[in-house]
């Protein structure tokens, strides 16, 4: 067996494959067959374990790699081209294809094809619920098959067998493009022989499908912000103001411009000052000189011009000044006001209103952006609160943290925010501020925070997210997130509740800063190993490692009224030992151990570890 054993580890050190490893497992078998086969098993499942992380590592590669080049692109048609590529290679099929959804037919056609050769499969339409892609498309859920000529799960058609046939298309798996629940289309990849599509192939063709959705979406946005910059020059009343518009919006926004650039471009190119506000009428862009916002509700919010374009959509104007609502999908986002110039003509009415077309686009562009980050960090920040903690460190969410700009693998504090419901999302974005992640969780707010000070990010916490409405703060830590969150977020949940409890919200407290009160308040969750560790840890820790009895010293001392002779007598020992070991005991509990706090909370984890040992 040790020959066998070490042979075996010598191949795995060496990286070699599992028919090497069978191969010389049944060669070494003739002494001990039984020995020698469970010695193959559990290296062949090693084996297995090493290639399906390099699988996972390199499909996670490979999916950041399509984001990189995706986002590269602006043109649709090289975005849908771009994505069949790379799900043919991804996923080694013969085939790869992808269906837009056509919501004038209510049907898919074929877009977009890598390694078709029938014209007529290239032009195929689904009608919902027909063959596997328009299952798909109607129940939005992913569907394969190995042998899908054959397999009567799916409704068959004329139309579609035929095609489906002169491509020679055998197997086929199938699964949906969706944006923020909006359907966009299928994505597929197939094989022209028999293939049992495994469950990993099918999710990874699933996520390449989530950033393929993602990515034509916005290059169609992209593409329709361009043609709005055309209709606006051609609308210009000027041609030199014309194409100082077409110019400078084009190259902004295809460059991935902000609102402050329009409202800057726009107010060049009309001589004026420019300001774009929020639909709360928060100034989110100026240029010029602009009226100065003021204290409280921002006067350009209440300007009579915007609160006409507000109603009617349009531009307005009143008392020198123009307003033009910025609206998407038939939500209001925001106003652009201008003024300090004459009269606007029409053509330069137009320009206004191209412009606030385009602040729409981008604002939409980055409401949507964030909103999909945020679902990411709240899935993520989900996982790691529910890991155990002490878990070995979690390669996926490592990567997963660095794609949001979260260093996983250093010490972070945990921290619960409680605070009225209607403030949760705008609490979490607050706290997002210096945080690793934030996320509503459930009936509070998860924040996640670089650093190994939980009572100074409690309190950092608590002051920054409070204001008319408190938001009370529990945190814990430092603890290392890829190793779990589970029992740092108890801990962190357990504080915030004891505060509310003992009627301090608005404030901020690790578990340390309560002491017992906090595991009074605690009742059935309350943390007292915790409690434990936190005030005698030290002196625990310290006769672990010399076989001392520092704590029975310091629990005699207590019980004899603080007197070294009487203390010395119940230990059975010298009094200049008693002196000794209380010096110990100061030098690791601090100079302060003594005064009345911290006596009694001294005393009262020493009565609770005495009821722990003899309960």
């Amino acid at each position: 067996m040790p020959q066998i054993a070490l042979e075996l580890l010598r191949l795995l050190a060496q990286d070699a494959p599992a028919e090497q490893l069978d191969a010389s497992a049944r060669e070494l078998a003739a002494d001990d067959p039984a020995t020698a086969a469970a010695a193959r098993e559990l290296a062949m499942r090693v084996r297995a374990g090493v290639d399906a992380s390099r699988r996972r590592e390199a499909e996670l590669s490979a999916l950041v790699e399509t984001a990189r080049e995706l986002a590269s692109r602006s043109d649709p048609g090289a975005v849908l081209e771009a994505i069949v590529q790379r799900a043919r290679a991804l996923v080694g099929a013969d085939v790869s294809y992808l269906a837009l959804h056509d919501p004038d037919r209510g049907d898919t056609y074929m877009r977009a094809t890598a390694g078709s050769v029938s014209a007529r499969f290239q032009a195929l339409r689904l009608p919902l619920g027909a063959g596997l892609g328009g299952l798909v498309a109607q129940t939005e859920r992913p569907y394969w098959t190995p042998d899908y000529p054959t397999d009567d799960r799916y409704r068959h058609t004329t139309e579609i067998d035929a095609a489906v046939a002169e491509e020679g298309l055998i197997a086929i798996c199938g699964v949906p493009l969706l944006v923020d629940g909006a359907f966009v289309g299928v994505l597929f990849a197939a094989n022209r022989s028999y293939r049992p599509f495994r469950r990993d192939e099918v999710a990874l063709l699933g996520s390449l499908g989530a950033l393929a959705a993602v990515s034509l979406v916005q290059s169609r946005r992209a593409a329709e912000a361009a043609a709005a910059l055309d209709a606006l020059s051609a609308a210009h009343g000027g041609i030199e103001q014309a194409a100082a518009a077409h110019d400078r919006f084009t190259a902004l926004v295809l460059a991935g411009g902000d609102v402050a650039d329009i409202a800057a471009a726009l107010g060049e190119v009309l001589g004026c000052w420019v300001v774009v506000l929020d639909d709360e009428g928060v100034r989110l862009a100026g240029h010029g000189a602009a009226p100065a916002p003021g204290e409280g509700v921002d006067p350009l919010a209440e300007a009579p011009a915007v609160r006409e374009s507000e109603g009617t959509g349009r531009l307005a104007a009143a008392d020198g000044l123009w307003a033009v609502s910025v609206t998407a999908a038939g939500q209001r986002l925001g106003t652009v006001a201008l003024g300090g110039r004459d009269a606007l003509d029409a053509g330069q009415g137009r320009t206004v209103e191209r412009a606030a077309m385009v602040t729409a686009l981008l604002l939409n562009l980055r409401m949507r952006a964030a909103e999909a980050e945020r679902r990411t960090r709240t899935e993520l920040l989900g996982d790691l609160v529910a890991r155990p903690a002490g878990a070995t460190a979690d390669r996926d969410l490592v990567q997963r943290g660095k794609l949001v700009g979260a260093r996983l693998t250093a010490p972070h504090v945990v921290a619960v925010v409680h605070c009225a419901p209607e403030r949760r999302r705008a609490v979490a974005f607050a706290a997002a501020s210096g945080a690793a992640l934030a996320a509503e969780q459930g009936d509070a707010v998860v924040v996640l925070v670089p650093g190994e000070d939980a009572s100074a990010v409690a309190d950092d916490l608590a002051r920054r997210l409070g204001g008319v409405e408190p938001a009370t703060v529990g945190a814990a830590g430092p603890v290392v997130p890829a190793r779990g969150l589970a029992g740092a977020h108890a801990e962190a949940r357990r504080t915030a509740d004891a505060l509310l409890a003992l009627g301090l919200p608005g404030r901020g407290a690790a578990a340390a800063d309560l002491g017992f009160a906090g595991l009074v308040i605690g009742g059935e969750r309350a943390d007292v190993d915790g409690y434990l560790d936190r005030v005698l840890g030290p002196l625990a820790d310290y006769d672990d490692r010399r076989g001392s009895d520092l704590v029975g010293t310091l629990a005699a001392w207590f019980a004899t009224g603080g007197g070294h002779r009487a203390a010395a007598a119940e230990l059975h020992v010298h009094p200049n030992t008693v002196a000794q070991r209380l010096g110990r005991i100061g030098a690791l509990l601090g100079p302060d151990w003594q005064e009345p706090e911290r006596a009694l909370e001294l005393q009262l984890a020493l009565r609770l570890r005495r009821l722990r040992v003899n309960g």
